[in-house]
């Protein structure tokens, strides 16, 4: 890092000898506002494809390497570049500028920024915060934990629960206050506690876990799942199966949890919850994790459906087989876009494209035709990811390969099946992503492939 600091200074400033003294022009700051222009465009291009269809992890890092140059370039300009650019875009409400300048405002600079920065927090919009929050979640700044875990004990439960959340994300909460905080009467605080608690150890009672498993807030009986989950609880088994049957803020991720840990009667349960067209399409992203021959099939009845429908069941039955629908096996749909009223239409609606409208819609009749001539390859009690038989190796794979879209969920059932000991933080710089990668090839072999359902205890 010192050596491109030096170069960029170099070419940047530039210098000449004139009579035994050398002179250094003043840098430009027409520079450094493309530098900051460019950041907080490449930053949205980052966030999404974290998410994206078309993106691996390969692809992401590349992505990211000229997002960190920028910003690193707005490092470089120092006190004037944060009076003039920075500062002010923390006053504002861009997602984009607001990371941009959190990010690089305080990269190397004293503690009291820092403190500035942070002082925003209980008084910014949603919007705001959420880029400031993503900001201290990535940050490369030395010593960020030791700075943040003091604050909470602030009155605020705003700044608590962002502070928990960020400590969170970097695996740097206190246990002791984890465990404190959760009793916190702001559900927020809570579930922040409950994923930065972590479960080697089992630090959490079960009495405490019943209580959370049964709390009226939706995000906190689902973190509450969870941690249960990894910690092999019973009763968190029963708590997510009854989540999911519902139609809650939770029921749609306590059916993933359920296609990943559960048994055939759990896909059977899940396949039946398509013919609900409320639901389908939830469901059908859940049916694509379970690896299970039913769940393909039901997905292939569904590709007759709706494109909204076709695509999903699509995806989920590509994630089980290994099927890449191309060519011959998806097909161009034209679907029309009408204008609604001007007085129906919502202004304020969020109009960046949806990850799901970019899957293929597949041709049902080839899929179909591929599928009898394949299906005795696939063993009906077995499960599959990508087409070939589950296993840690299967797993480590698509994790470090496959579309980012699928990542997430692939993270978490990596961290289940380990119990907590190997997590990838699929939202965090690549760099730390190969690392916790690396570590969890090492234990590939070992990672228990039967249904987590049946490993449950009480």
């Amino acid at each position: 890092m010192q050596g491109k600091v030096r170069h960029f200074t170099h070419w940047l400033q530039g210098s000449s000898a004139r009579g035994g003294i050398e002179v250094m022009p003043m840098m430009r700051m027409d520079v450094f506002e493309e530098h900051f222009s460019e950041a907080a465009f490449l930053y949205f291009q980052w966030e999404r494809a974290l998410r994206g269809l078309h993106y691996n992890l390969e692809e992401t890092a590349q992505l990211e390497e000229r997002l960190l140059a920028h910003l690193d370039g707005l490092v470089l300009g120092g006190e004037s570049v944060a009076e003039a650019l920075l500062r002010p875009a923390l006053e504002g409400e861009e997602p984009g500028e607001v990371f941009c300048s959190v990010f690089a405002s305080i990269a190397e600079s004293p503690s009291s920024t820092l403190e500035a920065v942070l002082a925003l927090a209980p008084v910014a919009s949603p919007v705001v915060q959420a880029s400031l929050r993503r900001a201290l979640e990535v940050s490369r700044r030395l010593g960020l934990e030791a700075a943040l875990v003091p604050l909470l004990n602030s009155s605020e439960a705003s700044m608590q629960a962002l502070v928990l959340e960020v400590l969170a994300f970097r695996g740097a909460v206190p246990r002791d206050a984890a465990l404190e905080l959760l009793g916190h009467e702001d559900g927020r605080v809570v579930v922040a506690a409950l994923k930065g608690l972590g479960v080697l150890g089992k630090a959490l009672g079960l009495r405490e876990l019943t209580r959370l498993l049964n709390d009226k807030r939706p995000k906190v009986r689902l973190a509450a799942i969870e941690y249960g989950l990894m910690a092999g609880v019973r009763a968190a088994w029963d708590a997510c199966r009854q989540e999911a049957r519902g139609r809650g803020d939770g029921a749609s991720a306590a059916r993933v949890l359920q296609a990943i840990c559960g048994d055939d009667n759990d896909v059977e349960h899940l396949v039946k919850l398509t013919a609900d067209g409320v639901i389908r399409t939830d469901v059908l992203w859940a049916l694509g994790f379970t690896g299970r021959v039913a769940a393909a099939e039901a997905c292939l009845e569904l590709m007759g459906q709706v494109p909204s429908v076709a695509r999903l069941a699509g995806e989920a039955f590509s994630a089980i087989t290994g099927l890449t629908l191309i060519d011959t096996y998806s097909v161009e749909v034209e679907e029309e876009e009408s204008l609604p009223p001007l007085e129906e239409d919502d202004l304020d609606a969020d109009l960046t494209p949806r990850h799901e409208d970019e899957l293929p819609v597949p041709a049902r009749a080839s899929v179909a035709d591929w599928w009898l001539r394949t299906r005795q390859d696939y063993l009906s009690s077995a499960r599959y990811l990508g087409g070939k038989p589950f296993s840690g190796t299967a797993l480590l794979a698509a994790l470090a390969n496959g579309s980012m879209r699928r990542r997430h969920v692939l993270a978490q059932e990596l961290a289940l099946r380990t119990q907590g000991a190997h997590c990838v933080q699929t939202l965090a710089l690549t760099a730390r992503q190969v690392a916790e990668l690396a570590g969890a090839a090492r234990v590939a072999a070992t990672v228990p492939t039967r249904p987590l359902a049946r490993t449950f205890g009480e």
